[in-house]
């Protein structure tokens, strides 16, 4: 069955969307997420992993709380072991103390070893559960999305978009507990040796932090317009690098056109993320100038103290300094926390935007199995279909379709080009569902059935052969992933491909390449009909499935498709008009109507459209 794609299947309504596809166009327009929103369902995440989030947690503050110690530790060293109230250094206190030290940094330094285990294994594996849980979503949505969002856009929020927030997913409890507790108990041992200390080394704090709720709008803004890029790039890649875009542009000399696109949009890249690793490098600057000198101005302070006659001794400010210090890096990690939080609140909003996303086709809840007694037979009642994304002041795709299909019966389907052919074969699986109307299956509205079901009992053979990069019994058993290999041989000689691929070195295990491409036209689509074969349906489609191929292969896989169509519902979308003479009903559509049908010889009889279509093939 050859000819052109009649009703296009939505690919000539969705084309090429640059930029990005229209969700992305959505988040671009909308107002920023709230972070609180982000927070929850991001917790949500982990729900699966309490009990290691729950080790995790007891590790951090355990660490946190053994991390307070040393400071406290260091003004018993210097007042009791090296500067006791009475004679020189106290040596067996000092070597206690120093003992004590010791053992604390070994315990923190294996506690801390394990922490970094159980996060990195939870932060993997949420990523992981979100890239599965984003991937099976997609699978779900319905093909208008697809012909509607470049392929490589959706790859970039697989792996781009969820990559991206790996370390956050990893590292953000445990850095959030850990940073909070640890600075909580500096503070409060800082105010145990000298809250005037204390007020001179927090003052300026407030001020730190409004800053950098600034840097984090500004970040967000830039890592949106850099994941965008990378969307961009990517679909750039799938679209260029592919085994068809390789031989488009060869085959029109645009490899240095498509060079000079992919630079430009990297060019783009590298400067987003020059402007992202930058932006607030300076505020991360001062704040560690800030708490690098005031050790220092405690000095001073201490000095106004001891002159006042406050009790300040040399232990207290040395302690002092220390615990200051350490609040000095959990201090900054909970400002870059903060900040990642709020660049990634980009990537999370896209992520969760694909999976909220609700599939427009979806089984409904009393949806059944199809039923066997009607089984092959299909009905059109005044079927309307619009394309959801075509303009609404444009025509319907489908005008007013009433038909039937009797069980058995070889159907095709011919007309001009764009005259909606093909949409009538893609309503039967429901690839789409119907504006207005119904489409019969078995007897039931096509809405009513279980999906899985309704594609169980239907199999398609279309113009684009589609083979994945694996042998051929990987392709074949796509069908039936149990099949044997005797069940392969049989439903490759039926479909006359068999002496084919054993004429191969490794006959079964020969590999096809990118999308099939170490094989002829013909190969390929004797193999998917080897392929539908497997599957035994009921209903057998045909879109167009011989009009690439030459004289010789289009007989070669006429016959095997003649194979294939005995002893089920056939149908069959036709350009080539001498491939469907012998059907038992041709129905003829122009612009979205059946203007006439019946046989071959029939249709020639009444002089209408069809006798006029063969007679321009004929001459």
């Amino acid at each position: 069955m050859s000819g052109m794609h009649g009703g296009g299947g939505g690919g000539g309504r969705g084309g090429r969307v640059s930029g990005g596809d229209a969700a992305a166009q959505r988040a671009a327009n909308a107002q920023a997420p709230k972070i609180p929103d982000l927070l929850k369902r991001i917790m949500g995440l982990f729900a699966p992993h309490r009990t290691a989030l729950t080790v995790t947690i007891v590790l951090v503050l355990v660490s946190a709380g053994l991390g307070v110690l040393p400071p406290l530790l260091t003004k018993q060293l210097f007042d009791v072991g090296l500067f006791p109230p009475t004679g020189g250094p106290n040596v067996p206190v000092l070597l206690e103390l120093v003992g004590a030290m010791v053992g604390l940094l070994v315990l923190s330094a294996a506690l801390g070893v394990w922490q970094t285990w159980l996060t990195a294994n939870v932060g993997n594996k949420v990523m992981g559960a979100m890239r599965i849980r984003l991937f099976g979503h997609l699978q779900a949505m319905e093909l208008a999305f697809f012909t509607r969002t470049k392929t490589g856009i959706i790859q970039s929020r697989l792996q781009n978009d969820v990559g991206g927030v790996a370390g956050v997913l990893s590292n953000t409890i445990s850095s959030v507990i850990g940073n909070t507790v640890t600075v909580i108990a500096a503070f409060v041992s800082m105010l145990v040796l000298s809250w005037q200390l204390t007020i001179v080394a927090v003052i300026l704090l407030p001020v730190l932090v409004i800053a950098q709720r600034r840097v984090g709008q500004v970040r967000a803004r830039i890592a949106t317009k850099t994941q965008e890029s990378l969307s961009d790039m990517t679909a750039i890649t799938q679209e260029a690098l592919s085994v068809s875009g390789i031989l488009l542009a060869k085959s029109f000399n645009q490899q240095k056109a498509e060079t000079a696109r992919y630079e430009a949009e990297n060019q783009n890249q590298i400067s987003l993320q020059v402007r992202q690793q930058m932006s607030g490098q300076w505020f991360f600057a001062m704040v560690n100038i800030f708490l690098s000198i005031i050790p220092a101005v405690i000095y001073i302070v201490a000095a106004y103290l001891i002159t006042g006659g406050v009790d300040v001794t040399a232990g207290t400010i040395v302690a002092f300094t220390t615990v200051q210090a350490r609040l000095m890096f959990p201090l900054l990690g909970l400002l870059r926390v903060a900040l990642d939080l709020q660049t990634s609140s980009a990537l999370f909003a896209r992520i969760f935007e694909y999976l909220d996303l609700v599939p427009a086709i979806t089984d409904k809840p009393d949806a059944h199995a199809v039923r066997t007694p009607d089984l092959g037979r299909i009905e059109f009642d005044d079927v309307v279909f619009r394309y959801p994304d075509a303009p609404s002041d444009s025509p319907a795709t489908l005008k007013g379709v009433s038909l039937t299909i009797e069980p058995g019966q070889f159907a095709a389907f011919v007309g001009p080009s764009g005259a909606g052919k093909t949409t009538v074969s893609y309503l039967i699986p429901r690839l789409h569902d119907v504006t207005s109307g119904r489409v019969l299956f078995a007897g039931d509205d096509v809405r009513d059935l279980e999906a899985d079901s309704l594609v169980r009992n239907i199999g398609i053979v279309s113009q684009e052969t589609y083979l994945f990069h694996a042998t051929i019994a990987d392709n074949l058993r796509y069908a039936k992933p149990d099949a044997t290999l005797d069940e392969l041989v049989a439903a490759s000689k039926a479909a006359n491909i068999h002496d084919t691929i054993v004429s191969f070195p490794d006959a079964y295990d020969t590999v096809v390449g990118e999308r099939g491409y170490r094989l002829s036209g013909g190969e390929k689509q004797r193999i998917a009909i080897a392929r539908v074969l497997l599957k035994d349906p009921a209903v057998l489609i045909l879109d167009e499935a011989t009009s690439a191929l030459d004289s010789i292969s289009e007989r070669v896989v006429q016959e095997a498709l003649d194979t294939a169509s005995r002893g089920r519902t056939t149908i069959a979308v036709a350009h080539r008009l001498s491939t469907v003479v012998d059907a038992d009903v041709i129905f003829v559509v122009v612009a979205g109507r059946v203007v006439e049908h019946g046989t071959h010889t029939e249709l020639l009889a009444a002089g209408g459209m069809y006798s006029s279509l063969y007679a321009q093939q004929v001459q």
